[in-house]
């Protein structure tokens, strides 16, 4: 029974409404946990002083769409000098048209392809050359970027972990090993290696799916697990110069970031079945095949269509104090689900999950 109850999300179980506490402004309320649109009643409230924004500069990755999109705008809004790296950039791509329409000369979208190396240096001196005082440096750089795909290790080419490692995992590591110099300069060291105050922030874009694994998901779970990892190495070595280095864990936005579509869906399947080994055609046979395109069909339109979450989480590692090492937004149904995932035996987790 109770394997049964929390292999499913919290809307879906029959007849109950699940709480839990939050705490807001020194007190403590209840939570409805079971929303049917996945959207958490309570909201984490962060409750640390901010750095003053100022016109601090802060590069993003990933901002033709998605959750890049709106933290540009997002981060302008708050006074932030914004560089929009846009991949589609140099095609006019409707969101680099939108972000430009803003005509500010706080926000800046440039080309940038984080797997070409000749790109990524373009951007570092266009950043370097835009700073009033580039020995002061540039305060933060969110690693967005990203692609995704599915599909179970058989059906899936050695050629696609490549692909999707080189964005999600190597992007990562080539912007931020580019960057960190300028970083480092945010605020200035003295007495050493002592930094005289907070320098700058790195903010890794990773997943829930970076914490849990999950069936048919594996090129897109190994690169975030690598950025979970580089993270907090990253980390480690970052703490004697006062850089902090954050990582964001967003849960199922798929309506909310359009990441599928049937069409594409459909388009990854039809490549994905050309191009399997016959014996493993022969093997699985078509229709288990297509059973499985047919279950992620169904993800298309799934998870919160609201991205303020990840937003939010975004905007409090780059502003305060002390920011945290982890932010989870994301539904509790996933939450929990990854603390069973994480912290319990994978015997039990395997016998709850796995199907």
């Amino acid at each position: 029974m109770l394997a049964t109850r929390l292999s499913r999300p919290l809307s879906r179980l029959p007849g109950k409404t699940l709480s839990a506490c939050d705490r807001e402004n020194g007190a403590r309320r209840p939570l409805l946990l079971g929303s049917t649109s996945f959207i958490p009643i309570g909201r984490r409230t962060y409750a640390s002083a901010a750095e003053p924004v100022g016109s601090k500069a802060v590069l993003v990755t990933g901002c033709d769409s998605g959750f890049g999109f709106s933290l540009a705008k997002h981060l302008h809004s708050k006074g932030f000098l914004v560089f929009a790296g846009c991949l589609m950039k140099d095609k006019g791509h409707d969101g680099v048209k939108e972000l430009d329409s803003l005509n500010s000369d706080r926000l800046r979208t440039v080309q940038l392809n984080v797997c070409s190396s000749e790109e990524v240096e373009k951007v570092v001196e266009i950043v370097r050359s835009s700073l009033k005082d580039p020995e002061k440096g540039m305060w933060g750089l969110v690693n967005n970027a990203g692609i995704s795909t599915f599909g179970e290790v058989e059906f899936t080419s050695l050629e696609t972990y490549k692909q999707v490692a080189e964005v999600n995992l190597w992007g990562t590591v080539r912007m931020t090993k580019s960057f960190l110099p300028l970083i480092r300069r945010a605020k200035g060291l003295s007495r050493g290696s002592l930094p005289a105050a907070a320098p700058g922030r790195v903010v890794n874009i990773s997943s829930m799916l970076g914490r849990m694994a999950n069936p048919a998901r594996s090129p897109y779970c190994i690169t975030k697990f690598g950025v979970e990892a580089f993270s907090d190495c990253l980390r480690y070595e970052m703490y004697p110069l006062g850089v902090k280095v954050s990582v964001v864990e967003p849960g199922n936005f798929i309506a909310a970031t359009s990441l599928y579509s049937p069409e594409s869906i459909q388009a990854i399947a039809k490549k994905m079945w050309e191009e399997l080994p016959e014996v493993v055609r022969k093997d699985y046979g078509k229709k288990y095949f297509d059973e499985k395109i047919a279950k992620m069909e169904t993800y298309c339109s799934s998870g919160s269509t609201d991205t303020s979450p990840v937003i939010d989480a975004v905007t409090h590692a780059l502003t305060a104090t002390t920011p945290y090492t982890r932010y989870h937004p994301m539904d509790y149904y996933w939450w929990l689900r990854m603390q069973i995932m994480t912290h319990l035996p994978g015997a039990i987790s395997d016998m709850i999950y796995i199907r």
